[in-house]
Order: C-alpha cells, then sequence, then structure tokens
C-alpha cells in the first residue's frame, strides 16, 4: 500500500506536527545558548560566527560550555526516545521505558562501576554500559521466556530486575562513599559539564540507532499485528523483538553512559507523538526522535535557570514531570 500525500488523510497533521517540532527545536536551541548565569543577545551569538572581533569570554561560554552540552542533550533525548519507541512497540505497551524495565539500570550498574572502580578507564564506560544493558535485556528475557516471549511478563521481569539493580548502585554507593563524588550528578542524571568529547562518543550511537530504528520500523509494524499474524507473513517473530530490543538496549546505554539515569523521556515522547501522529513506526520513529531532542534541550533549559544561581540536574525535572504522566497512564488503565 503506498501511503502518497493524496491518498493518506494524516499526512496533513504530520506535516504540520513535522514543522511545528522543526520550530521547537529551533526555538529550543536559540533560547538554551541564550539563556543561563551569563546572558547572551542575538547579536553576540552571531558575532561568534561572523565576526574575528567576538567577545572571547562569549565565545568561550557559547562554543566550549553551552552548545555541546545543548546537543549532547538533544542526542540523549533522540536516543532514549527511540529506546522507548521500540520497546513500547516490541513490548506492546505504553508503559515501556528503557527506565521503567531495567535496560537503564543494567547500563548505569555497569557504568557506575567503572567510574568508581576503575576511575582511569572513562573509555570503557559506553561499551561497559552498553554490556550492562544488554545483560539486563537478556536477564529480562531469560525471566519472561515461556514458550514465547509475553508482554507482561517482560515488563514485570523488568520492573523486578530495575529495581535489584538499582539496589546494587545504592550498595556502591555505600561501600565506596569517598569516591562516589563524581558519580552523585551522574546519578540524578546532569547535563552540566557536557563536553564535545561527550557529544562524539554519543553521535556514532545515535547515528546507528536511528537508522536501525528507522530500517526496523517495517517490522514493527509488522509485530503490531500480532505474533501470530506476523508469523503468518512470514517474519521470524523472536529473532526480530530480539535485535530490535538490543537496538533498544544500545540507545539506551549511550544516553546513560552520556549523562546517568535520565528516566521517563522513553516513556512520554513516544507515547504523546503516538497520540498526535498515530502508530504507524515510519513516523513514529523520527517525530519521536525530533521530540525527544526538542523536549531535553527545553527540560535543561529549565533546569539550569529556574532556581539560578542553582541549577537542577535534568533528571530531577524529568522525574518531576514523568512520574505524574506514569501514574496518568496507570489511573486510565491503558491497555
Amino acid at each position: 500500500m503506498k501511503y502518497g500525500a493524496e491518498t493518506d488523510p494524516e499526512s496533513g497533521k504530520r506535516i504540520l506536527t513535522g514543522a511545528l517540532g522543526a520550530g521547537l527545536l529551533l526555538c529550543g536551541l536559540i533560547v538554551s545558548v541564550a539563556k543561563g548565569s551569563v546572558g547572551i543577545s542575538f547579536g553576540e551569538f552571531l558575532a561568534v560566527f561572523t565576526s574575528a572581533d567576538a567577545n572571547q569570554g562569549i565565545y568561550q561560554v557559547i562554543m566550549n560550555i553551552r552548545l555541546p552540552r545543548i546537543l549532547v542533550g538533544g542526542l540523549v533525548g533522540i536516543n532514549l526516545a527511540l529506546s522507548g519507541a521500540i520497546l513500547q512497540s516490541v513490548l506492546k505497551n505504553p508503559l515501556a521505558d528503557p527506565g521503567i524495565i531495567g535496560i537503564s539500570a543494567g547500563a548505569g550498574l555497569a557504568a557506575m562501576t567503572v567510574m568508581i572502580l576503575f576511575p582511569s578507564q572513562s573509555a570503557v564506560i559506553p561499551p561497559a554500559a552498553f554490556l550492562g544493558a544488554v545483560g539486563a535485556a537478556l536477564i529480562i528475557y531469560f525471566i519472561a521466556y515461556d514458550s514465547g516471549a509475553h508482554t507482561l511478563r517482560l515488563v514485570l521481569a523488568g520492573v523486578a530486575l530495575s529495581a535489584f539493580l538499582g539496589a546494587f548502585m545504592s550498595g556502591l554507593t555505600v561501600l565506596f562513599s569517598d569516591r562516589v563524588q563524581g558519580t552523585v550528578n551522574w546519578m540524578a542524571g546532569a547535563l552540566n559539564g557536557k563536553s564535545w568529547n561527550h557529544f562524539y562518543m554519543v553521535l556514532p550511537y545515535s547515528v546507528i540507532g536511528l537508522v536501525g530504528a528507522v530500517f526496523g520500523s517495517k517490522y514493527l509494524n509488522i509485530l503490531a499485528l500480532g505474533d501470530d499474524i506476523a508469523r503468518g507473513l512470514g517474519l521470524n517473530v523472536e529473532r526480530a523483538k530480539f535485535m530490535l530490543t538490543i537496538l533498544a538496549a544500545l540507545l539506551a546505554a549511550s544516553a546513560v553512559s552520556a549523562v546517568g539515569l535520565l528516566g521517563f523521556v522513553g516513556l512520554i515522547i513516544p507515547h504523546i507523538t503516538r497520540l498526535i501522529i498515530g502508530s504507524d513506526n515510519r513516523f513514529l520513529i523520527p517525530f519521536s526522535a525530533l521530540f525527544g531532542a526538542v523536549t531535553v534541550i527545553f527540560a535543561d533549559t529549565a533546569a539550569r535557570t529556574l532556581f539560578s544561581p542553582y541549577e537542577l540536574p535534568v533528571g530531577i525535572l524529568m522525574a518531576f514531570l514523568g512520574a505524574p504522566f506514569f501514574l496518568y497512564l496507570l489511573t486510565r488503565g491503558v491497555k
């Protein structure tokens, strides 16, 4: 079936939503650069890129502090939103989120172990986080598998594993209290201090994840028809679910390794995006990525300006927003 502009009644809504998302992203970038402990005017921002006489202090603030922080936040938002969109489609459950079902906890425990026990090996944090996320996903599958991966069992196993791994992280902070100073902000999901190194660390995972998610969207649509129909269409259901879950783990792990435990982005963004543009994953995937970036950029801007000169980790602000949303979904009796 072709989805041309003339035959798809949802195309107009998607175009408007895409334009709105692009506008919000541009607005978020401008506001996030301008707002902070040092206010930056639009003229000063332009001068950094157009004039050789740009204020060096402003140049340093924009190029070495705010831009890398904003771009890392955008990539993290993309990765978490994509991870949530994939998991919600694979598990057919709108409560699925890498933070809720334990994948982020697996990545977090592995990353935290390296940071505390092997602080000089920071380069291995991303692969360690990925292995932790994949390990958590495999454990969840092993616990929940019974002649197939049942959705409810996967979610419940993930919630239990998340609590279990969270206890290990708390144990590390108690046993190595003299070494956890650098991990406190990380555990709360903070973007302060992010540099171009963090941006270049996350970027390849974002590119791989986005390409993989777009490629996998057709399989997500087939899985949405139900396992029996998907098998009837020739899809190896278990292999497809496993590969897509690994992709979601990769995306979540890259985000966790960069900014720590930033929850609820993967829950809220795909769910709201689905309400606006529908459940067709060919559109849900790219739109979730767009609004994931927008959300984290705006949330981080709010987190560092609302209580200035104090700065909240963006993870705390997202928890304030996400927890009520999660309860709202529960009280609505999500299906």
